[in-house]
């Protein structure tokens, strides 16, 4: 078996709607611990200073964080990245909700990708049902006005759109910063596709639990074949069980792909 050499972390979003929050980092350190993470996506803080504390917990701990935010405040965002080497920042340019004007949006990116850079620091889109940018025809539109933007893909917002992952990946590859994983489960499907009220329609869960057909495993084989080496994160903003067994589920998934 040729096993997966990537770092997987988690974004952890379903974690703190588990927990209700995120109430200790020390705590959210051994979820990520106990699943055989390597880490966390995003740190985030108050201030610069509650920053260095929150970093020092995860190196005590011998795991690793991949992006940061401090208290969404874009230059603090990025001098703290530029600080810790992060290999990215998300695009964060105001609101990016559906009744965003698409020119604005793309305006506002392009400025925002350009401060960061005078940081050293590289920005990536999140593509998100909801937002301005959450069909693979969008994301093409997007890559191709805002040409110094990464990619962080989430392959379930993107198959949820009946989006080519595969393509996408391909088209993309020297612009993913990192990929986000996660399984998709259709609830009501009288809700159509790219409704407002999308979380109505289904649910993002662990691997194995969706039913749209998304081959999970041959995405790793491909991302394997293609020699990616960029994180991979697990994205469940849906738990039914502890975060613990269900991203230890995923990560055993991850681990064991045979090429």
């Amino acid at each position: 078996m040729n096993e997966l050499k990537n770092k997987i972390g988690v974004a952890d979003f379903g974690v703190t709607v588990w927990d209700g929050g995120l109430y200790s980092v020390e705590d959210r350190i051994r979820v990520a611990k106990e699943s055989g993470l390597n880490g966390v996506e995003v740190l985030r803080g108050r201030n610069l200073t509650d920053m260095v504390y929150k970093a020092a917990a995860f190196r005590k701990q011998g795991m690793e964080f991949v992006t940061c935010n401090v208290a969404d405040d874009p230059e603090s965002t990025f001098r703290c990245a530029a600080a810790f080497g992060c290999e990215y920042v998300w695009i964060s340019c105001g609101r990016s909700t559906r009744d965003v004007p698409y020119d604005v949006y793309i305006r506002r990116a392009n400025h925002f990708i350009k401060c960061a850079a005078d940081f050293g620091v590289k920005c990536a889109l999140h593509n998100h049902l909801g937002t301005v940018i959450e069909s693979e025809e969008e994301l093409h539109r997007f890559m191709a006005d805002c040409p110094d933007a990464m990619l962080l893909l989430d392959i379930g917002h993107l198959a949820a759109m009946e989006g080519d992952v595969i393509g996408v990946i391909d088209r993309y590859f020297d612009r993913i910063s990192a990929i986000h994983l996660k399984d998709v489960l259709i609830k009501d499907p009288s809700i159509p596709m790219g409704a407002e009220n999308w979380w109505n329609r289904l649910e993002f869960r662990e691997f194995g639990a969706g039913n749209i057909g998304l081959d999970i495993p041959a995405i790793i084989k491909h991302l394997h074949r293609t020699g990616f080496s960029k994180w991979l994160l697990i994205e469940q903003d849906t738990h039914k069980n502890d975060p613990v067994v269900d991203l230890s589920h995923s990560v055993s998934v991850m681990r064991n792909c045979e090429l």
